[in-house]
């Protein structure tokens, strides 16, 4: 673009404004701005490789050279980072938080302290605040994790439970009900 006027200033920063209202100011570190001639667009490159856009909206695009990560600061407050590993990350207002991992695993942490994860293949991990885990299989099983048992539901309607001190509790849909001690020694059987 062709130069309308120069500006050296004291501090050794230089002023250019372009015929077509552009300004770019060059700093004595390497760092340059660049203010379009909306007046409302604004480039910042830092002398270590940063950049910092500003956008009519008020949007603010930061790119972190070094960890080639860029941080999107959207004017309703929404955050999203994006990794150079392919991870996303999305900050809401509320405090909200949703994470896309590589291999596109999502994860939500709730303000409330509960986290849910969803895996590609359909399983679904919620931990409540308490520490106690439900996973939903995409066969139809589900299992409940808590500090005193793992139980699994099954489809047909068994439930199994193994208990912490390894004792395992077998309800078939049948009525029937099978306990085995920590050693898998059957201790009851109510074969129907």
């Amino acid at each position: 673009e062709e130069i309308q006027r120069e500006t050296a200033y004291p501090d050794g920063k230089v002023e250019k404004v372009l015929k077509n209202g552009c300004h770019l100011i060059f700093f004595p570190n390497g760092t340059w701005k660049k203010v379009g001639s909306d007046g409302k667009t604004v480039t910042i490159t830092f002398f270590n490789g940063d950049v910092k856009q500003i956008m009519p909206d008020q949007t603010v695009i930061y790119y972190y050279a070094d960890a080639k990560t860029t941080h999107t600061t959207y004017s309703d407050g929404l955050e999203v980072l994006h990794f150079s590993n392919g991870q996303i990350e999305k900050h809401y207002p509320d405090g909200k938080k949703e994470i896309t991992f590589p291999d596109q695993t999502i994860k939500n942490l709730f303000t409330d302290g509960q986290e849910e994860s969803i895996f590609p293949d359909g399983t679904i991990v919620r931990v409540q605040r308490d520490g106690s885990k439900m996973i939903e299989f995409n066969n139809g099983q589900r299992e409940l994790h808590t500090s005193q048992f793992k139980r699994r539901e099954y489809p047909d309607g068994t439930v199994k439970t193994v208990y912490v001190n390894g004792q395992q509790e077998t309800k078939y849909v049948s009525g029937r009900v099978r306990v085995k001690d920590k050693d898998g020694n059957v201790i009851m059987d109510t074969k129907l």
